[in-house]
C-alpha cells in the first residue's frame, strides 16, 4: 500500500514541468517513389525551480517527434544552482561546436535578455534575471548544448566552499570584505 502512495507522489512532482518546444526541422529523402517527409523535434524541459533537461528526437509526424524529444528531455535532468532562485552566481561563457555562448548575471528586475534558443532554457530552468549573447553558430541545437555546458560548469559558494574546505560564510563575507575595502581606498 506504502510503495503505491510513493508511486503516485512521484507521479505527481513530475506533472509540474514546463516543456518547451524550440525547434522542429522538417527533412526530406528523395526514394524511389518520390519523398518521404521526416521531422526532428528540440525540446526543453524544466521544473522553473533549478532543474532542466534537453532532449531531441525524430518521427515521421510532429507530435510523435515531440513526444520522444520529452522523453529524452526528462531521462537527461540535471540540477543548476541558482542565486536567490532568480539568477546565476557568476558570469560564465559555454562552447559547443562553433556555437558559443556568454551568460551574465543581471540584478533583479533586469528579465531575461536573451535571444532564441537560449530563452527557452532560461524560461523552464526558472532564472528571472540573465543577459545572455550567442556568438558563432545560430544552429538551435549547438546553442542548447554550449548553454547547457556552461550552466553545468557554475560553481555556487556551496560547492567552492566544500572544494576548499572551508564554510560557505568564510567565502561569502570575504568577497564582501574586499568591495568595502576597495570603497575605502576610493573615499581615502
Amino acid at each position: 500500500m506504502a510503495q503505491s502512495l510513493d508511486r503516485h507522489n512521484k507521479a505527481d512532482k513530475k506533472e509540474d514541468l514546463v516543456e518547451k518546444l524550440v525547434f522542429v526541422n522538417r527533412v526530406a529523402k528523395t526514394v524511389k517513389g518520390g519523398r518521404t517527409m521526416s521531422f526532428a523535434a528540440l525540446v526543453v524541459v524544466g521544473d522553473q525551480k533549478g532543474r532542466i533537461g534537453f532532449g531531441s528526437g525524430k518521427a515521421a509526424e510532429v507530435p510523435e517527434a515531440i513526444v520522444k524529444a520529452t522523453n529524452e528531455a526528462k531521462k537527461n535532468m540535471v540540477r543548476i544552482p541558482l542565486r536567490e532562485g532568480r539568477t546565476l552566481h557568476h558570469d560564465i561563457s559555454g562552447r559547443f561546436g562553433a556555437g558559443k555562448v556568454v551568460l551574465r548575471t543581471a540584478p533583479a528586475g533586469t528579465g531575461v535578455i536573451a535571444g532564441g534558443p537560449m530563452r527557452a532554457v532560461f524560461e523552464v530552468l526558472g532564472v528571472q534575471d540573465v543577459v545572455a549573447k550567442s556568438l558563432g553558430s545560430n544552429n538551435p541545437y549547438n546553442m542548447i548544448k554550449a548553454t547547457m555546458a556552461a550552466l553545468q560548469s557554475i560553481n555556487s559558494p556551496r560547492m567552492v566552499a566544500a572544494k576548499r574546505g572551508k564554510k560557505v560564510g568564510d567565502i561569502v563575507s570575504r568577497r564582501e570584505n574586499t568591495s568595502n575595502v576597495k570603497m575605502d581606498k576610493e573615499e581615502a
